[in-house]
């Protein structure tokens, strides 16, 4: 989250592309619970009964607050990896930038 933004999550491995970069992950700590299945999923709230005014369009976005344990799990993470990122070269910018690809970059021809 430190670096791009992006909080920690579960991403499908069809959105990963392979590097050969490594990060010594061995010092890496972690929320006492745990980082598991649970930790992922989201809370499901009930539905509440519509009313007229939900029919009519007149509804107010709510946004849903990010617990403090999350917060604190990122925290953790973020503060015990960002040493390891910034000890290999170029990594950090790396990691900041926004990848694409263009007309004619095919990712599996690419050596990062």
């Amino acid at each position: 989250m430190a670096l791009n933004g992006v909080p920690l999550r579960r991403v499908n491995q069809a959105y990963v592309i392979a590097t050969s970069t490594t990060v010594d992950v061995s010092d890496l700590k972690f929320p006492e619970n745990g980082i598991n299945d649970g930790w992922f999923s989201k809370v499901k709230a009930r539905k509440a009964p519509k009313s007229a005014d939900d029919l009519l369009g007149e509804k107010k976005d709510e946004k849903k607050a990010v617990p403090e344990t999350r917060k604190a799990s990122q925290k953790l993470v973020d503060n015990s990896i960002l040493p390891a990122i910034k000890k290999i070269p170029l990594l950090e910018a790396y990691l900041k930038s926004t990848f694409t690809l263009r007309r004619g970059q095919y990712p599996h021809t690419m050596k990062f």
